[in-house]
């Protein structure tokens, strides 16, 4: 834990702790998260039992450890209903890996990543990263590319700060010169890929899905390995995925995905 959300007050730093909880990826206790922690003893244990009592944490007193409890699951669920794109994206992803017969991805920004929101494998399964639900680099992905080609300026420009670029392969655009040249070819194409930049071997076309006003709702991909695709091949793929991409921005006009995003936020307060 790093101590980041100090500005955010008790709620952040509770918060910061549920972080900690599921990136260790199994039931901890509660001496591990006290280990790394920047807060006193006391003060992580209360955290803890509240986040415990919210139902976001739950506990095995059997084995004194604690894991990502069951309300997550239904907030989780309920944030992937009304923000995320994937209910309304798949029977179009169906047809989509149907027709192709490739894996098949559809992503939205998070921040500054890139959020993996649903998944079609191919015919014959490539392993890879990438899965619904993941977190991934926004600068090195056929998807976050094409989202970050669409972005103003003053939306990107900080963005492109936080981009790690850290060189995966030895095709990783690992500075933010590079990436800007490469998102201005793919503003101009309406399309871009990945060309091993982030795992060896694997290979996408990307396109974004585009509001009437042109602002990037997430973006589809069709990905391959260099050992049954090539970046030509999957170039001829643009049509129909665009007519996917299409089909999906259509349908999210009545799903409440507003064409820009307001310019200020009005706080009520009593």
């Amino acid at each position: 834990m790093t101590g980041k959300s100090n500005g955010d007050g008790t709620v952040g730093k509770a918060l910061e702790v549920l972080d900690r909880v599921a990136a260790m990826g199994r039931p901890v206790r509660f001496t591990e998260l006290l280990e790394d922690s920047p807060y006193p003893k006391a003060t992580l244990y209360r955290f803890v039992q509240t986040l415990k009592n919210q139902g976001m944490l739950a506990y095995d007193p059997e084995r004194q450890t604690y894991a990502m409890g069951i309300r997550l699951v239904r907030l989780a669920h309920a944030a992937w209903q009304q923000s995320s794109l994937a209910p309304i994206a798949r029977p179009h992803l169906d047809a989509l890996a149907a027709d192709v017969g490739e894996t098949v991805h559809l992503a939205q920004l998070d921040n500054a990543q890139v959020l993996y929101v649903d998944k079609r494998n191919a015919t014959r399964p490539l392993e890879m990263y990438s899965s619904a639900g993941k977190v991934g680099p926004a600068y090195c992905t056929g998807v976050g590319k094409v989202m970050l080609s669409y972005l103003d300026e003053a939306i990107l420009g900080p963005i492109l700060e936080q981009q790690s670029y850290h060189r995966f392969t030895n095709h990783t655009l690992t500075d933010a010169k590079a990436l800007r040249a490469e998102l201005r070819a793919i503003r101009q194409n309406g399309y871009g890929f990945d060309r091993e930049e982030h795992e060896p071997g694997i290979i996408c076309v990307a396109l974004p899905i585009l509001t009437a006003g042109g602002r990037a709702l997430g973006a589809l991909s069709v990905t391959s390995s260099v050992e049954r695709q090539s970046l030509a091949g999957l170039e001829k793929l643009v049509p129909r995925v665009r007519e996917a991409t299409q089909a999906i921005a259509s349908v999210s006009r009545d799903w409440g995905f507003p064409d820009q995003h307001t310019s200020s936020e009005k706080v009520e307060t009593n």
